[in-house]
């Protein structure tokens, strides 16, 4: 696969994940307007999408067909994610705190979540999609 097919793939998977996130918040939020119906929307959308991102890297990123270990390898893959997500979120706030304003916020949210991806695709090449556990044929 060439560099421009990767970040093409990568990107676009990373739109569909995101969609499928927010339109599973948007149906929790439908069925559920308690008290606690935002934090279980962002958590529930969360899942989704996390899920929904793991066999599309998996399948059409880094072409691993395996079946075995899949819960190891999500672990992992959900760890990678809470490590870069750490750099979207600090990149979005620090913006925040330095400008104060929505628009720098989202340069800062734009800019942390284009460098936490570079780092979680390197990060689950490494570590969570390995040519030792079965992977052939990524890029």
């Amino acid at each position: 696969m060439t560099l421009t097919q990767l970040v093409t793939r990568y990107s676009a998977f990373a739109v569909v994940a995101t969609i499928a996130n927010l339109l599973t918040q948007r149906l929790s939020l439908a069925l559920y307007e308690g008290s606690l119906g935002v934090p279980l929307a962002i958590f529930v959308g969360t899942v989704v999408g996390l899920v929904v991102k793991f066999h599309l890297d998996k399948r059409w990123i880094f072409f691993d067909v395996s079946k075995e270990a899949q819960s190891r390898k999500f672990g992992l893959y959900t760890l990678m994610g809470v490590i870069t997500t750490v750099i979207f979120w600090g990149s979005e706030y620090g913006f925040w705190l330095i400008w104060q304003t929505d628009l720098m916020r989202e340069v800062g949210a734009v800019l942390g979540l284009s460098v936490g991806y570079f780092c979680k695709y390197h990060l689950d090449k490494r570590f969570v999609f390995t040519p030792a556990a079965g992977v052939g044929g990524h890029a």
